[in-house]
């Protein structure tokens, strides 16, 4: 057997009871608070939208107390199950580095968005979905590195949003 039939049959990450299900990105009003303008984009399954409570308790979570992340960047708010949601915010640090703070918010026994714990030495990224609107930042990212990154050019760059299949 070779090795890479044995990973696949030993552990590939995937079960065999995962069914893969189309999602959608949504862009909404742009943030601009504490020294960052952040897109917003919302990621969810086509007939299970976010509820505009979460969406507003997730806007307030970016808002209200200051936020580390500094610069130009973008905010996903991902319903990755039934009441299970992520919110992350990242920014383009160092001109070229995307670097990210995540929040989660699990159920409705969680009053707020509380930030992530991701101690361990290898950890979650971003899921398939969430690539779709971090692909599209990168490539709008790399158009305003190539403009001259003036105000024109991230008024170009803070209008370049996607919406769309994930």
């Amino acid at each position: 057997m070779s090795h890479l039939a044995r990973i696949v049959e030993a552990d590939s990450g995937v079960p065999e009871s995962y069914r893969h299900n189309p999602k959608i990105v949504v862009p909404g009003a742009a943030i601009e608070h504490s020294g960052a303008t952040l897109k917003w984009y919302v990621l969810h399954p086509e007939q299970h939208p976010v509820p505009e409570a979460i969406a507003q308790l997730a806007r307030t979570r970016v808002t209200a107390a200051p936020l580390v992340a500094r610069g130009l960047g973008f905010v996903v708010l991902h319903r990755c199950e039934r009441d299970y949601y992520f919110l992350i915010v990242c920014t383009w640090r160092n001109c070229n580095e995307l670097w990210e703070t995540v929040y989660y918010k699990d159920g409705p026994a969680m009053q707020f968005f509380e930030l992530f714990s991701r101690e361990a030495a290898h950890k979650p990224v971003f899921c398939v979905w969430e690539l779709v609107p971090v692909w599209h930042e990168q490539l709008a990212w790399r158009r305003f590195l190539a403009s001259a990154r003036d105000l024109r050019g991230a008024r170009t760059w803070l209008s370049d949003v996607y919406a769309g299949p994930a």
